[in-house]
Order: C-alpha cells, then sequence, then structure tokens
C-alpha cells in the first residue's frame, strides 16, 4: 500500500514541479522549531498562505489510523472562502529524523482533500508542500517536531545516557536463587610424605601462602635413616597441617593446601522451581547488592540436599582470580526459563510513557525523539518490540527518564 502511495505522490510530483514558471514564488520556509506560534486554521489545523490561496493542513485520527486531511480556501482572512477541492492537486512530503522519506498524494474527499495513507507516529518531520490549483504552483516548507529535543554529548554522558541498536534478543521469565560460595572440590590437596618417618623440620603455617614447588617440610625416612625434603605439588593456603617437628609421619597428610582461586557457589532450589531449572543453564551470579560478579553453568544436582530449607542444591563453578569471594559468602543468581528467541527487542529499562503510549527515545548524534512501540513479551532485561521501530535503531538504553524530561519541558508536543 505505501508503494502505491509513494508511486502516486512521486507522479503528481513531476507534474507540479516544472510549473514553477506559471506560478507564483514558493513562500518563505517556515520553521516550527523557530517560530512563536503557528497561525491555525477553523480546522485546528496549520495555516498555509500564498498569496490569497490559503491551505489548512491537519492530521484526523478520531475513531482511525491518522490521515492527513487539508482543507483549501481563498482569502487571506482564517476561514476563507472554500475552493472545491477536485480543482487542486497536491502532493506532501515528509522527511524524518534518521534520513526516512514518506510521500503522500491525496485526492478530493468531501470538503477536503485526502492524504492516500496513514500518517505513521510520531508525528515529527519537515514537511514539503506543494499545490497546483488554477494554473499556479504554491509550495511551502516548515518542521513539525513532536517528542524531540537536542542534548548537547557533554551533556549526555554527564547525565548517564546510553545508547545501544534495536535488535534481536532472547525473553523469557527470571527466576532467582539464592546461595553460598564453596570451595570448589578440585581446589584441594593433600601432600604426604613419600616414605613414612619423624619430622626434621616444617616450613609452613596455617594460613601461609605457598607456591608449587617450594619447601614444606623435611622427614628422616624410618627405612633408609637419611632426610628428604616434601615440596609443595600445588600453589594455594595451607589449610592444615598435620604433624610437628619430632613427630612421626603416617598415613595422614602432612599439609592440605587449597586454592582460593576454584570455587563455585551452592545454589538452593525451591521446590516449585525444580521442573523449570535444569543442569547446563546459564546463570548470572552478583552480589546480593546487585553486583555482576560472573556467567557461570549449573551443575548437576548434588546427592545430598538443604534438609533444613527444604532445597535441592546445585553447584556453579565461578573463578575467584581477582580474590575476593570468601567461603560462606551469601550469593544470589538469576536463571533465565522457558526462554523464547525474538526478531527485535529493547532493553525494558528503555521504556518510557509518552502521551498514551509506550515509547523508546531513538539517537541521532545529539537528537533525540519518541518511537512509539507496540509491544510484545517482556521481562525484567528486555521486551519485544511487535511495531514503531526498525531493527538497527540507536535508542537510549540508560537515562531514557532525563530525555523524557528534557522533551516535556521543550514541549514539543502532539500539535496538528
Amino acid at each position: 500500500m505505501r508503494n502505491i502511495r509513494n508511486a502516486a505522490a512521486i507522479a503528481l510530483l513531476a507534474l507540479v514541479v516544472p510549473l514553477a514558471a506559471c506560478g507564483s514564488d514558493p513562500v518563505p520556509a517556515e520553521h516550527g522549531e523557530e517560530a512563536a506560534e503557528v497561525e491555525k486554521g477553523p480546522h485546528g489545523g496549520r495555516l498555509l498562505k500564498d498569496g490569497d490561496f490559503v491551505l489548512e493542513v491537519t492530521i484526523f485520527e478520531t475513531g482511525q489510523e491518522p490521515q492527513f486531511r487539508v482543507y483549501a480556501t481563498r482569502g487571506a482572512t482564517r476561514g476563507g472562502e472554500p475552493v472545491d477541492p477536485g480543482t487542486v492537486r497536491l502532493a506532501m512530503t515528509l522527511r524524518r529524523l534518521g534520513g526516512e522519506v514518506d510521500t503522500f498524494a491525496f485526492k478530493p474527499e468531501g470538503k477536503f482533500l485526502a492524504g492516500q495513507g496513514t500518517v505513521e507516529e510520531p508525528h515529527s518531520f519537515d514537511v514539503e508542500v506543494l499545490a497546483l490549483e488554477n494554473g499556479r504552483r504554491h509550495a511551502w516548507k516548515y518542521a513539525s517536531p513532536e517528542g524531540r529535543t537536542r542534548i548537547a554529548a557533554a551533556a549526555a554522558k554527564a547525565g548517564g545516557i546510553e545508547i545501544a541498536a534495536a535488535g534481536p534478543a532472547t525473553i523469557g521469565e527470571t527466576r532467582e536463587l539464592f546461595g553460598t560460595v564453596e570451595l570448589a572440590p578440585s581446589a584441594r590437596s593433600e601432600i604426604r610424605g613419600q616414605f613414612p618417618g619423624r619430622i626434621v623440620s616444617v616450613t609452613k603455617a596455617v594460613g601461609d601462602y605457598v607456591r608449587r614447588g617450594e619447601l614444606l617440610a623435611r622427614i628422616e625416612s624410618s627405612e633408609s635413616l637419611q632426610v628428604y625434603p616434601v615440596h609443595a605439588t600445588v600453589t594455594g593456603v595451607v589449610a592444615e597441617r598435620g604433624g610437628n617437628p619430632g613427630d612421626v609421619t603416617g598415613d595422614r597428610a602432612l599439609y592440605v593446601i587449597t586454592d582460593p582461586r576454584l570455587t563455585s557457589v551452592v545454589f538452593n532450589i525451591f521446590p516449585k522451581d525444580l521442573a523449570a531449572i535444569r543442569p547446563g543453564m546459564r546463570v548470572e551470579i552478583e552480589a546480593m547488592d546487585g553486583t555482576p560478579i560472573a556467567a557461570s553453568r549449573l551443575g548437576d544436582y548434588l546427592p545430598e540436599g538443604n534438609a533444613e530449607a527444604g532445597t535441592a542444591l546445585v553447584r556453579a563453578p565461578v573463578s575467584n582470580r581477582a580474590g575476593w569471594l570468601r567461603a560462606g559468602m551469601a550469593l544470589r543468581g538469576k536463571v533465565t526459563v522457558n526462554a523464547v528467541p525474538v526478531p527485535l527487542a529493547v532493553r525494558t529499562e528503555a521504556i518510557q510513557s509518552f502521551r498514551d503510549f509506550k515509547v523508546v527515545f531513538a539517537n541521532y548524534g545529539q537528537d533525540y525523539e519518541v518511537r512509539m512501540l507496540e509491544l510484545g513479551r517482556s521481562s525484567p532485561e528486555w521486551t519485544e518490540v511487535r511495531g514503531g521501530l526498525k531493527p538497527g535503531t540507536p535508542y537510549v538504553t540508560k537515562g531514557s527518564f532525563l530525555v523524557r524530561a528534557d522533551i516535556e519541558k521543550s514541549g514539543a508536543s502532539h500539535d496538528h
């Protein structure tokens, strides 16, 4: 439908433009953002004047999709003598922020000229109007901004405004898990003497950090009476020491060394979540204050459960190379279940209210403008977009409430 409408308008423009020499000179462009006040006609629309020929441009949207309706009159005063719409040939071009161009042809319908097609939201564009009437060409240009503002780059950065491109996402239901940090099973190593004997000396105490290959003790073999060294086979922290000088070694470990970098989180899974949460699912791990820590995968359910809490247990490995995780620390995880991929989505936190719409704010350089959305399924992180936004459109993800406030302050409202 849009292609047919565009083709008709382009054909009309081709007929109208060559007649410039036959008609009056175009009226200088009007600039809606600069004009103190836009002159209105009896139908509440913008008045465009060229000599005694006047057009009133309105967008009618009561009980129907928005449509241009243009009333032609003759006479400089407001509400002049009506001109038969059948004697006027009209075309209109809309240039939108981001480069999109819409063209409209018109046909007589009762007392007005009806635009052939829907005026998509937002009604924010630079307008070019060409009319052919009684052998004369009339042309106007004006800006009609709505839901638009300009924010300097430095101010946007200071306000925490962030931008991303709209695109595909996976949307599902988020389940929250709670767990505690534990050393991974592979983090514990036991160091023993090669031969039983008397401990001659020890070099490390509980809590000491050791590197692989460091000397830990010397032992006098009970069989050969020779003294041999015992070295660390791993890097880590001494968790236990099983002997002192003069003691005789046996089957017990001389040292237990743990690697604090090898940690995991053991999550409690409540009965209501057992049917949805499965081993292998991705889990986003964060501190209790919401600080992100890492992403991991859930392992198999552990044989033992938490009888006191009535929960099953599942382990997720997490690296502790930074060294600030400690055994017993409480953490939480977020798992997405019933996930469905969608072709177009925006961050849920980006969505704001504007008039009767849910919107995001498209961004082009320092300019920001509303995009009215038709929404689908939603999660705390993502919301599906079914209409009103094109894939790849840059939009405000963080700080959108600041943009809305600036637009409301600027007063770029829905005014036709």
